[in-house]
């Protein structure tokens, strides 16, 4: 059988595409738990607040990702590939999750590729170190947490980058060491003759065009969709930035021999690949050139003091790499406070760092295994760099980091398994691995099931980090478990007292339960911390409403929509203490403007008809309410208000159906039954009047309006009666 020569002789031709597939089989077990596990952390910001994914053209606004600390932020690739997935299902967590698998099934795919072109040429070794790769659990947070998609997305163009850099070095040199070929490209068609001699010139020249064309595209193509792949990389993570260099390292590794003659052969690619740092560089600079302040070298973190951090990351990167327990989701800052505590860690990466600079620099002393070791820890250390060494405000250790670097360990753990097992060998122990990897990571997926489930595991794992206890804190607030909440805020603020964001969802817990005097202390505190953020300002000025202080409560109302003009929950907020104060017009105002911002704000069609209405502008109002109950179909309070409206405006066969509407949705609705036993009572209809009022005060006994209307129905139907 013919076949693909590798390091154990000729292979068969339908080995690569069994391998892909195997790849391909198992990535989809892996991860077929995963497609319904909801939007978590960062996704909220990134994707369900994010208004630039919501349209796919015109496309400027999807390139234009939020600015600040967000993870879209600078990275309009990223943004673009999520407002893919909201044109195609909304928010609706299928369609990301799909994408992300994806994007990590092309790049084991892409892996495969690379290590099955780069000597020994063994598919067999490049299908086990692919496959390895691929269902490792260490994989989970990159492909299983949404907005995450920036480490693999950005991963998979970096293997596209030296994908096509590979395939374009084969057409350009043959696989053997950087070679010229010794032969012209056949031609794919009749050559150009010279001067037209007949009718057929036309054809002739055309099908020399065509053979030219095709002969650039042999040379260049490839090389021309490396640089593409780059650039869409730099677009997408800033961890990009070591895709040129590490082309120009393999190159030198497996083709050309020396970084001299990877240069003069290609230097017009290298330029090419190099050229891409300028956008880079231009987005990096949009956000400030820190990510909201988040990441950079004036971030008030001492490069040395985050680099000692370091040390410890890169060793338990390496611990989960061979043995992947316990994975944590968040595991929250740390500083390193005496020297003493790195060095056993830091001699660990010292010697892996110089045996991998000795490896890459010296390699006539190793011979090619040690040129390939070289260029394996290269690719670890490399993709690292940029998130070990540039200081970070939030995150010490971050396992979807390792999504590329652990390329470099499970080919060299392939490598190793085959030169010991042999071909055979190494295949059984490779797919048995897998089986246990791949269900390892299949029992992960379940804990991001729910957030509640991801943030318990976090806390049990880290319970001195204060964004675990507050994304506990967040989790167990949606299940409406406040108490369990609030306690888990409050550890959080204990381990992190300048934490504005526990303090403000602790105070707003408090102000639901009713501890106002409790939740302006906290508000306070989260304003000191972070005085130019609106959400602060706005839920501050609630409590102030609620304390009796409408005056401070409309100056911060004011406030927040000062420092965010388009915020229409400030608007509105604003509106409602407005016409509290009897300032209809103003409140009016308020109302359409937080309607103008966001015409389907129920409430705020809501409120507004209620000052329409109390300005005796029925029309206005009865329109404004049937707007808020077609936005929100079971509103009961809506419709009372659509009754109040169409009684006084003496429609009374309307309000004897916008009442029975409300009463039907909420039995115990005092004021709607107070309502509706009005208009029967105006119709005549008293005996059904005096039930509705007796239902009334039934549900609220001290209904003062109730019992007198309760009184005059049971004094019409005496004197009826003694009539």
């Amino acid at each position: 059988m013919s076949g693909r020569a590798g390091a154990h002789g000729l292979e068969p031709r339908w080995l690569p595409l069994a391998a892909g597939l195997v790849i391909a089989a198992a990535v989809l077990a892996a991860y077929a738990n995963s497609l319904s596990v909801p939007f978590v952390f960062d996704d909220g910001p990134s994707i369900a607040d994010n208004p630039t994914i919501r349209r796919l053209w015109p496309i400027g606004p999807a390139l234009s990702p939020p600015a600040g600390g967000l993870t879209v932020s600078g990275r309009p690739v990223l943004n673009l590939s999520l407002a893919v997935n909201y044109a195609i299902g909304g928010t609706s967590v299928w369609s990301y999750h799909a994408f992300n698998l994806a994007i990590h099934l092309l790049a084991a795919l892409t892996l495969f590729g690379i290590v099955r072109r780069t000597p020994p040429r063994s598919t067999w070794l490049a299908g086990g170190a692919a496959l390895l790769w691929a269902v490792h659990p260490l994989q989970t947070e990159a492909v299983v947490y949404v907005v995450q998609r920036a480490e693999s997305l950005m991963g998979l163009f970096y293997l596209l980058t030296l994908y096509c850099f590979i395939r374009g070095t084969e057409v350009a040199d043959g696989v053997d060491a950087g070679e010229r070929p010794r032969h012209r490209p056949r031609q794919l068609g009749r050559p150009f003759m010279g001067e037209p001699t007949g009718s057929g010139w036309l054809a002739d020249r055309i099908n020399h065009e065509m053979v030219r064309l095709r002969g650039w595209f042999r040379r260049w193509g490839w090389f021309v969709l490396s640089v593409a792949a780059c650039l869409l990389g730099m677009g997408t993570k800033e961890v990009m930035v070591s895709a040129p260099v590490m082309a120009l390292c393999y190159d030198r590794t497996f083709l050309a021999g020396t970084f001299r003659r990877a240069w003069r052969l290609r230097w017009r690619v290298y330029l090419g690949l190099a050229a891409t740092w300028i956008p880079l560089g231009l987005l990096v600079a949009s956000t400030g050139g820190d990510r909201g302040g988040t990441s950079g070298f004036d971030v008030g973190v001492a490069w040395w003091a985050y680099g000692l951090t370091q040390f410890e990351a890169v060793v338990r990167y390496l611990a989960l790499a061979a043995w992947p327990h316990p994975l944590v989701f968040e595991y929250g800052p740390f500083w390193v406070t005496r020297a003493a505590e790195v060095v056993p860690d830091a001699l660990i990466v010292i010697a892996l760092a110089v045996a991998t600079g000795w490896a890459l620099l010296r390699p006539t002393k190793w011979g090619f295994g040690g040129q390939a070791l070289g260029f394996a820890g290269a690719w670890f250390f490399a993709i690292l760099a940029p998130t070990s060494l540039v200081p970070g405000t939030l995150q010490m250790i971050v396992e979807h980091r390792m999504y590329l670097p652990l390329a470099a360990v499970t080919v060299a753990v392939a490598a190793a398994v085959w030169a010991w097992l042999g071909t055979r060998g190494g295949a059984i122990l490779a797919l048995a691995l897998a089986a246990a990897l791949g269900a390892a990571t299949f029992r992960r997926n379940e804990d991001y099931h729910t957030e509640l489930r991801l943030w318990s595991d976090t806390v049990a794992k880290r319970p001195d980090n204060p964004y675990a206890q507050y994304g506990l804190g967040v989790a167990l607030a949606r299940e409406g478990r406040a108490p369990e909440a609030m306690a888990h805020y409050s550890t959080a603020i204990r381990l992190k007292p300048n934490y504005p964001d526990a303090r403000l969802n602790l105070g707003n817990l408090l102000f639901a339960a009713g501890w106002v005097r409790e939740a302006i202390a906290q508000f306070e505190a989260a304003i000191r911390l972070r005085p130019g953020s609106p959400q602060e300002h706005n839920n501050y000025a609630n409590a102030l409403a609620a304390a009796g202080r409408p005056a401070e409560a409309i100056a911060e109302f004011q406030h927040a929509l000062w420092l965010r003009a388009n915020y229409p929950e400030a608007e509105y907020n604003l509106g409602n203490i407005l016409a509290g104060s009897g300032r209809l017009d103003e409140a009016i105002a308020h109302y359409q403007n937080a309607l103008r911002l966001n015409p389907a704000y129920a409430e705020a069609h809501a409120n507004l008809g209620v000052a329409l209405a109390r300005s005796d502008r029925l029309d206005e109002a009865i329109g404004q309410f049937r707007e808020a109950l077609r936005l929100k179909p079971d509103y009961p309070e809506e419709l009372n208000n659509l009754g109040n409206a169409m009684a006084q405006a003496g429609r009374l066969v309307d309000a004897l159906a916008a009442y029975e509407g409300a009463v039907r949705l909420r039995p115990g609705y005092a004021e709607a039954h107070n309502g509706l036993g009005s208009v029967l009572m105006q119709a005549g209809r008293n005996p059904e009047a005096e039930v509705e009022f007796e239902e009334a005060l039934h549900a609220r006994p001290d209904y003062a309006k109730a019992r007198e209307n309760l009184a005059r129905v049971r004094a019409q139907l005496s004197a009826a009666a003694g009539k």
